[in-house]
């Protein structure tokens, strides 16, 4: 039996049905956009859509490997930290969706088919957290659910800035 043909209740259930609106969110802010549209800086900050797409994959990415791994883990490849929220030469809408969609389904199985939400790693030592604290798989996904709900937001306002649209109000 496969991830998809297996029901998914409870917590678990909840955790991907609230991950999944926002992700819809913010994929719902780039329909209808050129690469060029995308890629356009609207606000005074480097945020363009195709980059917060970029963005939030990545971190999905990463948050992820914490929780199988590890600190080590999410951080086994290095992160451009400033290119991570433009588009790139050669990177496309289309590629950019297409690889948040990957992160997304690994995401998704990875909630349907961990043993415990309880399993919790020390997380890397960064000026943000706390020293020595850890955080459990159930407190990784609620903080990618923050973060995806958040830059969806952000996306609905370089949109709006855009061309009007309105995403989400």
């Amino acid at each position: 039996m496969t991830t998809q043909e297996k029901t998914i209740t409870g917590e678990r259930a909840d955790l991907l049905q609230t991950l999944g609106k926002h992700r819809g969110f913010l994929r719902q802010t780039v329909e209808g956009l050129t690469d060029e549209q995308a890629a356009l800086r609207t606000t005074v900050s480097e945020l363009c859509l195709g980059g917060l797409i970029k963005h939030v994959a990545g971190v999905e990415e990463r948050w992820v490997r914490f929780i199988v791994g590890g600190a080590e883990a999410m951080h086994s490849d290095p992160v451009d930290w400033e290119g991570q929220f433009r588009m790139a030469e050669g990177e496309t809408l289309a590629g950019l969706l297409e690889a948040y969609e990957r992160v997304a389904r690994r995401t998704d199985e990875l909630v349907a088919t961990l043993p415990d939400l309880d399993a919790a790693h020390p997380l890397p030592e960064a000026p943000w957290f706390e020293p020595g604290a850890s955080w459990s798989a159930r407190r990784v996904l609620l903080h990618i659910i923050a973060e995806t709900s958040q830059h969806a937001g952000h996306a609905d306002i370089i949109r709006e800035a855009l061309d009007g649209a309105k995403t989400m109000g």
